[in-house]
C-alpha cells in the first residue's frame, strides 16, 4: 500500500513540475516577444527603453527555467535536463547580448568580457 501512495505522489508531483515548467516556459516567451504585456499585466505600469531590454533578458532566463524543470523519464539523469536548460539560456543571452552590442550599438563595461 505505501509503494502504491508513493508512486502516486511521485505522479503528482510530476503533473505539478510539468505544468510549472509550462507556465515558465510561456511566460518567457511573452517577455521576448513583447515585454510590455507582462509588465502591463503583472504590474500594471508601462516599460520602455531599457525595461524592455532588461524584459527580454528575463524572458530568456524563463525560457530556460522551463526547459530545466521540465520531469524527465523515470530513470532518466536530471543532469541531462539541468544541462539543456544552461545551454539554452547561456546560447540564446549570448546572440542577445551579441546582437546588442553590434546592431543596437550598445554597450557598457561588461557587456563584452
Amino acid at each position: 500500500m505505501a509503494e502504491k501512495r508513493f508512486g502516486s505522489s511521485i505522479n503528482t508531483l510530476r503533473k505539478i513540475l510539468a505544468f510549472a515548467a509550462v507556465v515558465e516556459f510561456g511566460t518567457g516567451l511573452v517577455l521576448l516577444f513583447d515585454p510590455a504585456i507582462v509588465v502591463a499585466l503583472l504590474l500594471g505600469a508601462d516599460v520602455s527603453g531599457v525595461g524592455t531590454l532588461l524584459g527580454r533578458c528575463f524572458g530568456i532566463a524563463l525560457l530556460a527555467l522551463g526547459l530545466a524543470c521540465w520531469p524527465g523519464r523515470r530513470g532518466a539523469e536530471s543532469g541531462a535536463s539541468v544541462f539543456r536548460g544552461m545551454l539554452t539560456y547561456n546560447a540564446l543571452i549570448a546572440l542577445y547580448l551579441t546582437y546588442l552590442g553590434t546592431v543596437g550599438h550598445m554597450g557598457g563595461l561588461l557587456l563584452w568580457p
